[in-house]
């Protein structure tokens, strides 16, 4: 599949700099890209890559030049206010993901009460349990499992080995990626008076709101007793485990390996990088962001940045890392003092570990 430039442009509601009869067939990355393709600049730190990417066209801000020197042809450039999302939107020119004819898969065990709307395609050896309701043009892949009295809104794609557990509430539009488990029993477990552990039960539904994507091997604990909330749109990244009870707002992002523990309060539009770890019982306000393997042991007002353990303000947090790097000048100067100190014949106060 080729197309023109500036039909490209025209598509994605960008201003063309540059020949629009150039064809184009595909996308790729500033560092990887060919002749033909577009790519795009939204960090300034790849600047420099401008002058060595082999693309025909690139997608960037207005006010960005990128002339080429005088033995390189010139690179068309893309002009838009985002050049991250029209890179979004230009991907979806070239690639179609697949399409599923409606129908069920022979292999497949639906329950005889349970309810799916027009357009569903259930695929090989999912399971679909008592009265569970799925809604219109639902995709479950393969092997997936929607549990007893399960809800699920129209457009719900779950790719295989997804779980979808007992009584647990899914919006219009989720996106469920390969292993996530909704549902699944929180960390509820009470110490007997011999030492041993008594599970609890359960008993509390987890609750997707529309647009919410869980990507692979995340889990959203089903709580205690109430429920447990991921906001609408909010996304989150592989191996995420949000806790039971816990509560996270709209438009939030859960990075890689986020941990909630219980009765975690997130607000809406807030980013918690990689690793981030967050003890039970606290509230994150709307609009923070806690910067990659902090831990989080108390609450976090809202439009803010925290980083470190235990996390604090981010500039506070950097003063401490500098601090600290200089840590052992600062100790052989110390030491200098007190051999100066003693040779005048003072004491000095204390000693410094070496």
């Amino acid at each position: 599949m080729s197309m023109n430039l500036s039909d490209i442009a025209q598509k994605l509601g960008c201003r063309l700099d540059g020949p629009g009869d150039t064809p184009i067939h595909g996308i790729a990355g500033i560092e990887h890209a060919e002749p033909g393709h577009i790519t795009f600049l939204a960090n300034r730190r790849y600047f420099p890559l401008l002058k060595t990417t082999r693309a025909s066209a690139v997608l960037v801000q207005e006010g960005i030049s990128i002339e080429r020197d005088a033995v390189m042809p010139r690179l068309a450039a893309l002009r838009t206010a985002n050049p991250y999302l029209a890179f979004a939107h230009a991907i979806e020119l070239f690639y179609q993901s697949p399409r599923y004819a409606p129908g069920f898969h022979p292999t497949a065990i639906i329950a005889k009460s349970a309810k799916i709307g027009t357009g569903a395609h259930i695929g090989p050896y999912c399971v679909v349990g008592e009265d569970a309701h799925i809604g219109r043009n639902a995709v479950l892949h393969s092997f997936v499992a929607v549990y007893k009295g399960a809800r699920i809104g129209d457009d719900f794609f779950a790719h295989s080995h997804a779980v979808v557990r007992e009584f647990c509430q899914i919006g219009n539009r989720v996106i469920l990626q390969n292993g996530a488990v909704i549902g699944g029993d929180g960390l509820g477990f009470a110490k007997q008076n011999d030492g041993t552990w008594y599970k609890m039960q359960q008993s509390g539904p987890a609750v997707l709101e529309d647009d919410v994507e869980v990507q692979a091997n995340a889990c959203v604990d089903r709580a205690t007793v109430g429920e447990t909330r991921i906001g609408r749109g909010t996304k989150l990244d592989d191996l995420v485990i949000v806790g039971h009870a816990s509560r996270v707002g709209a438009n939030t992002m859960l990075c890689g390996q986020v941990g909630l523990a219980g009765s975690t309060k997130v607000g809406d539009g807030c980013i918690l990088a990689g690793q981030v770890g967050t003890a039970g019982h606290l509230n994150i306000g709307d609009g923070s962001v806690i910067t990659a393997k902090s831990g989080v042991p108390n609450d976090v007002p809202p439009r803010s940045m925290y980083s470190g353990y235990p996390a604090v303000e981010n500039r506070q947090w950097l003063k401490t890392v500098a601090a600290l790097n200089r840590l052992p000048e600062l100790q052989k100067r110390v030491r200098e003092l007190e051999a100066e100190l003693e040779r005048l014949g003072g004491r000095p106060r204390s000693p410094v570990p070496r």
